[in-house]
Parts: structure tokens; C-alpha cells; sequence
């Protein structure tokens, strides 16, 4: 069975709550899903930081087959740079798992230098 445009809105809104409310009994009382903003998305998981106060934008993607990882990292990016944030991750959807401490994480090691509390490199 397809998914509909609806039932994947529908998934997707679910998952990022089981992604927001997993980081927020984990790390901070104000960590919480975003409200849509339009067309300048900034990511789906508000006042996530680094160790050092950074911070970091979610995307989360409960995708429904392949992995994508050059347009969601193109996606994740993006709305780095709309958010004025220092880092960006996507939060993956494992097949056959719903525990949100299971899924995948995916980032550029730019952004895994500025998580471990470096500063994000400029053009090398």
C-alpha cells in the first residue's frame, strides 16, 4: 500500500513528536517540535544546542523507502542557514524500529566538527 500526501503528513508529524519528545527527556525542558514557518523552513525540532550553546537544526524524514541523503542534506542545509544555526542533522526513520533513540543520524562532518564544540570550518 502507497502512501497518500495526508497519511505521510500524518507519519511525519508523529514522528518528529517521538523524535522532539525523546531529545527533550534527554537534554532540555525546552526542546519541543517547531510550528511551521512556510517558505523559509528552519528544521523540525526547536531549541536544540550544542555543548557550548550552538545551535542546531533537526530534520526529521520518516521516509517511506530509500534513503535520500544528497537532497536531505541539501534540505538540511538550507534551513541551516535560514535559522542562523551553527549545525544541522538529519534524524532517519529505521525501517522495523520505533523507538526514537534507535534512528539514524546523518550529518556532514562540518557540522559533527561544530557538534563536538569546534568552530564550523570555512572553505577548505
Amino acid at each position: 500500500m502507497t502512501r497518500s500526501r495526508a497519511s505521510a503528513k500524518q507519519a511525519g508529524a508523529r514522528f518528529e513528536r517521538q523524535v522532539a519528545n525523546h531529545l527533550k527527556h534527554h537534554l532540555s525542558e525546552f526542546i519541543d517540535r517547531k510550528v511551521r514557518t512556510g517558505a523559509l523552513d528552519t528544521g523540525d525540532i526547536a531549541n536544540v544546542r550544542t555543548i557550548d550553546g550552538k545551535k542546531v537544526v533537526v530534520e526529521c524524514k520518516d521516509y517511506g523507502g530509500r534513503i535520500k541523503l544528497g537532497p536531505w542534506i541539501a534540505e538540511t542545509e538550507a534551513e541551516r542557514i535560514n535559522d542562523g544555526a551553527a549545525a544541522g542533522v538529519i534524524v532517519a526513520k529505521r525501517m522495523n524500529t520505533t523507538a526514537p533513540g534507535s534512528q539514524w543520524i546523518f550529518c556532514t562532518v562540518d557540522d559533527l566538527i561544530v557538534l563536538l564544540g569546534g568552530e564550523r570550518p570555512t572553505d577548505d
